[in-house]
């Protein structure tokens, strides 16, 4: 199957920002994301964790599977990291422009202090 796979470990993201740790305003971005990139979401699930002991925080971890594959976005704002990883086939047409777009999307949101992205091309 050929499709691109990006992924995206962000760092310096605001812990106390309400997508770190509120299920509905990260689902509520990622759905509109998904959306505005131009990809068809079939299902999505968010999940809060509960903070460990000693810790204050804890993240989310959430799934919004697409027409096209999925998304999947971590949080972690115990240590104000977000990890992204976006897969798009590219089964009938290519969906490489829109995975790009809602990983730009997603990225700019947190507003990390700093990204590293890798792109993979499948298949």
């Amino acid at each position: 199957m050929q499709g691109l796979h990006l992924t995206a470990d962000l760092s310096g993201c605001n812990p106390t920002q309400s997508l770190m740790t509120d299920c509905a305003a990260l689902r509520a971005l990622c759905v509109e994301a998904v959306a505005e990139a131009g990809l068809g979401a079939v299902a999505e699930l968010f999940h809060r964790f509960e903070p460990a002991p000693g810790e204050s925080q804890s993240g989310i971890t959430g799934v919004v599977l697409l027409a096209e594959s999925h998304l999947a976005i971590h949080t972690w704002p115990e240590r104000g990291g977000v990890t992204l990883d976006v897969y798009v086939c590219n089964l009938g047409q290519d969906n490489s422009t829109k995975a790009e777009r809602l990983m730009t999307s997603l990225c700019a949101a947190f507003a990390p202090g700093a990204t590293k992205r890798q792109a993979l091309q499948r298949g």
